[in-house]
Formats: C-alpha cells, structure tokens, sequence
C-alpha cells in the first residue's frame, strides 16, 4: 500500500527536484541520483528510473526588446519608383558635393607642411578670373622657415597674390620687393596644431549643416506629392532621405577623425 501511494506521488516528486536541482550536462541522472539518495527503499534494482521533465525556458519580452534595440530597419528604395516625387539621385550627389568641399577645405586650409606645396592650395582671385597661386609665380623653399614665390611671369598679379596669401587660414605675413613675394612660415607649436584642429571642427560642422538643409529641401519635396501618393510611400521615401543624410554625417565624422589625429600628431 505504501508503495503504491509512493509510486503515484513520484512523478510529483521528480518534477519538484527538478526545479531545485542545478542544470548540468545530464540533468536525469542528477535528478534520479538526488531521489534513490533521499528515498533509497522505492526504487527496485530491476525498476526502471522515471524520465526527469525537461524545462524550457522562453525569452521574455523584455530580453526579446533588449536582443532588437539598435537593429533600426533599413529602407532601400528603387530611385525609379519615385522619380515622379523626387530624384534620390540627385540628392545622394547634393550630399556627396558637402563632403566633396570638406574635404578640399581640409586639404587647403588645414596644412601644417613647411614645404613649397603648403601653398599650392591658394587661389588668386583677379579680374579675369580666379588662379592658383603655382600657376601664376614659381614656389620655391629657400629655409624651413621662408617660402619665395618669384611673380616674375605675371608681374601684374603680385598684388592679388599677397593679398591672397595674407587672407588664407595659414596666417601668413608676406613681404613683397618688386616680383618677389617672401613668405615667412610660422613655426607649427602645439597651439597652432590645436587651433588648426578647432578650424577642422568648424568645417564639419558646416557641412553637417549642409546636410541637414538638403535633407530637409527634400523632405519638404516629398510632402509636396502628399495628394498623389500614398501616405506610406512619403514616409518611406522621408526614411530613405534620413539614411542617405546619416550615412553621410558619419562620413564628416570619420574625416574629422582621421584629420584631427594628424593635426594633433
């Protein structure tokens, strides 16, 4: 009689042990071990051990949200799909134009080299146009310290080159006798290093605004098909733009990156 009532509460028994036992590699045997352990007299050597229950542990929703959060989804739209509402096209070249100029800003106006080609960037505005400084007088390093750029063969543009180079970010001093312009470089301290750093800070920051402003004379766009279109298809179009913008902003932020770690040293 015993046994009997023993054998109808074992299954009872097992699945409470269970819950207690710790996980391992054989969680059966462990249960089975634990049970003959505490009640040695119910199990017969020829009784067969009852199988232990399995517990199955399912992802809460808090671990689900936790497992999703930063996976935003992605929206690739065929261009030609909306060619009707906007030119995708035409705005990825806008954006790829504001890093385009970065980084001609950063090549031209962020140099820290003591060499002739420090001012291959300057541009001399004249009345027929606007030149670059190597294509109207002859660069040349006399010391680390002086750069001579000979005007001989446009006499006529020394002035507009002084004047250029006075007003270029490089805070250069020129001094002028007859159509030799001399160029005293500064000396590259920490602090002009820094300073130069805070400049490149400045440029991305424009061309994030830049960004901002394409993105949003697009969107404004797209909500001007509001009659014609779906209200999915704006939102869609609206989150395209947004991801070509971002994608963009990230790109500023990686040449603000790898300009800074240069300019600093």
């Amino acid at each position: 009689m015993t046994l009997s009532l023993l054998g109808l509460m074992r299954p009872a028994l097992c699945r409470s042990l269970v819950s207690l036992v710790p996980m391992v590699r054989s969680p059966q045997l462990v249960v089975i071990s634990r049970v003959q352990l505490l009640l040695p007299n119910i199990f017969h050597q020829n009784m067969v051990p009852p199988a232990a229950s399995c517990v199955r542990f399912y992802a809460t929703k808090k671990s689900k949200a936790k497992a999703a959060k930063g996976q935003a989804s992605k929206v690739n739209i065929n261009s030609s799909l909306v060619e009707d509402i906007i030119s995708l096209e035409e705005v990825k070249e806008d954006m790829a134009a504001i890093l385009t100029t970065l980084k001609d800003d950063f090549s031209r106006n962020l140099s820290i080299r003591t060499s002739p080609g420090a001012l291959d960037h300057i541009v001399v505005s004249m009345a027929d146009g606007k030149f670059p400084l190597n294509q109207l007088g002859q660069i040349s390093m006399k010391s680390p310290q002086l750069i001579v750029v000979n005007m001989t063969a446009f006499p006529e543009a020394v002035g507009a080159a002084t004047r250029a180079l006075r007003e270029s970010s490089m805070k250069l001093n020129p001094e002028v006798d007859g159509t030799i312009i001399r160029v005293a470089v500064p000396k590259v301290t920490r602090e002009h290093r820094e300073n130069l750093a805070k400049l490149a800070k400045q440029f991305s920051n424009k061309a994030k605004e830049s960004l901002r402003r394409v993105r949003s004379n697009a969107i404004t766009q797209v909500k001007k098909a509001k009659d014609t279109v779906s209200e999915d298809t704006i939102r869609l179009v609206e989150k395209q733009i947004g991801q070509m913008a971002d994608g963009f902003a990230a790109d500023v932020d990686k040449q603000l990156t790898t300009k800074t770690k240069e300019l600093l040293g």
